[in-house]
């Protein structure tokens, strides 16, 4: 177990009533579906006629495996208690490098190579990812320090009052976050006949996902010291309400890129 249960009774009330009723709403929308009449064309990932985006998804979730176990391994052996502001830099922006250099320097991995550099989906979900985090980081989480009462304690170089590792780290986080949200979409939009009920159903799971992403993101890091919350409850509850609504912003901007393997590809400059 890597993360502390800081949650009192009454949170773990309120957080089991929420999630109770997502899941209870979720049931009784999928019953509302029909199902496409050709179960092979329902798919997780990109189909083989969309091999760049395929590629990319299956190494940013391979990748994922490499920087959750470092991080496990830092906060279980409590590692970070002799971090200085160099170390946290260095573990951060290591564990980032390999998303980030890949669409230069090994394109093959994704299924790159021979394209030139700016029409590589790998460079352009990195791009967007990045440019996303980054604003993130400096600008919204001066709600959670001002509304919140949040606070970062780790020793850092500061941008804009945030440790320059954790816009590293977001990367990572956020290019795993939105794999997933992909997958999931992509799961609904190709198993179910189009309606205005599969509409519904998916906007009621971009909902749910964003909402679990930021509360699942808040747990697991109760157990690192060096971020703090005056006010748990509302961290989980409230906090992890407006902390979503980000995610329901990206999960289908994100998933909109080069989704279409007949359509137009996005230029760079329109993904960022």
């Amino acid at each position: 177990i890597f993360f502390r249960l800081t949650m009192e009774p009454r949170t773990i009330s309120h957080v089991v009533t929420i999630f109770s009723s997502i899941a209870c709403a979720l049931v009784a929308l999928s019953c509302l579906l029909r199902r496409v009449p050709d179960a092979s064309q329902s798919l997780w990932l990109p189909g083989p006629n969309n091999a760049s985006k395929r590629a990319t998804e299956i190494w940013f979730l391979a990748y994922s495996v490499v920087w959750i176990g470092a991080f496990a391994g830092i906060v279980g052996t409590k590692a970070y208690e002799s971090f200085d502001k160099m170390h946290y830099a260095i573990v951060c922006g290591g564990l980032a490098l390999p998303y980030l250099l890949q669409p230069l320097v090994a394109p093959g991995i994704t299924q790159d190579a021979g394209k030139p550099l700016l029409e590589r989906y790998s460079l352009k979900a990195n791009v967007w990812v990045f440019i996303f985090g980054f604003i993130g980081n400096y600008w919204y989480t001066h709600y959670f320090y001002n509304v919140l009462k949040a606070e970062y304690t780790m020793p850092g170089w500061d941008l804009n009052g945030v440790p320059i590792g954790m816009f590293f780290g977001t990367h990572f986080y956020f290019c795993f976050y939105h794999v997933l949200s992909n997958c999931v979409i992509r799961k609904i939009s190709t198993t179910y006949e189009a309606s205005w009920t599969r509409t519904l159903f998916t906007t009621s799971v971009i909902l749910a996902m964003s909402y679990t992403t930021a509360f699942m993101e808040t747990l697991t890091i109760s157990a690192f010291p060096c971020w703090q919350f005056k006010d748990t409850h509302m961290v989980y509850t409230i906090g992890s309400a407006f902390y979503a609504i980000y995610f329901i912003v990206s999960f289908p901007m994100f998933y909109r890129v080069d989704e279409d393997p007949k359509g137009p590809r996005f230029s760079l400059f329109t993904t960022a």
